[in-house]
């Protein structure tokens, strides 16, 4: 009898463990001495207090190369019409430059931490399926594959992914627009909306659990915007406040 309290109490702590709101760091874990958005610093930290994952942006330069930044420019260089030598000269808020994709995933294989690449929207939709498939090969090659995540605002691109990527690789849309019902149908794992997008429409987060869906909310830095989705059961929160979200987390 003591055996079998066990093994439900067990299995009950283990349903709990998978059903807890996971924290995901928004361009890594950059709100923090020594680090800034996007830099390879903000990556290690998100792994040092063990997040579940750590968000980052990806560009194709204008020479093919693959590089890690938000924005479509840094420092008056457009990314898609700079070459990558030029880029990585950069420097970040913390001094360190701006970092390669391979670089960025390089120091990725000795870390914990699940990788969540958002392909930003290219100038085109060729180059975008470029650069997937030169992210693909990429994380292939250095072993990563159980790790990876993509998104995106591109539902061509997100397309793409769910085509190319090995099976099960999770793959979520950011944009807002498209229901639970219709992202299941082109094989999304789920919407990586806005939390505002469910707090307009709170239905869907229950809609997605029923259709077997996973649901991510960004940027959600307000603890009272963090408590609301945790009541929601969201399976996971972006945030630039990662500390204050696991804090939330364990009360």
């Amino acid at each position: 009898m003591k055996k079998t309290l066990i093994a439900v109490a067990l299995l009950l702590t283990s349903a709990w463990a998978m059903a807890q709101t996971q924290v995901i760091a928004h361009r890594g874990f950059w709100n923090t001495e020594g680090s800034a958005q996007n830099s390879i610093r903000a990556l290690v930290k998100a792994d040092s207090i063990q997040a579940y994952g750590s968000e980052f942006d990806v560009w194709m330069a204008a020479d093919g190369q693959l590089v890690v930044n938000h924005d479509p420019s840094y420092k008056g260089h457009k990314i898609q019409t700079s070459p990558s030598i030029r880029l990585t000269s950069l420097q970040l808020a913390n001094g360190e430059t701006l970092p390669t994709l391979s670089a960025y995933l390089n120091k990725a294989q000795e870390l914990n931490t699940r990788l969540i690449l958002e392909l930003k929207v290219h100038n085109k939709p060729e180059e975008e399926s470029e650069a997937i498939q030169k992210i693909l090969k990429m994380v292939d090659e250095l072993g990563l594959n159980e790790r990876m995540e993509y998104i995106s605002f591109s539902l061509h691109a997100v397309k793409e992914f769910i085509k190319n990527a090995p099976k099960n690789t999770p793959v979520y849309y950011l944009r807002g627009e498209l229901s639970p019902k219709e992202l299941k149908e082109i094989g999304c794992t789920g919407p990586d909306y806005h939390y505002k997008v469910f707090k307009k429409n709170p239905e869907w987060i229950k809609e997605c659990h029923e259709l077997g869906m996973k649901v991510n909310a960004w940027t959600v830095n307000k603890e009272e915007d963090m408590k609301w989705l945790i009541d929601r059961n969201a399976d996971f929160i972006t945030t630039n406040e990662p500390i204050l979200l696991q804090k939330l987390l364990k009360e």
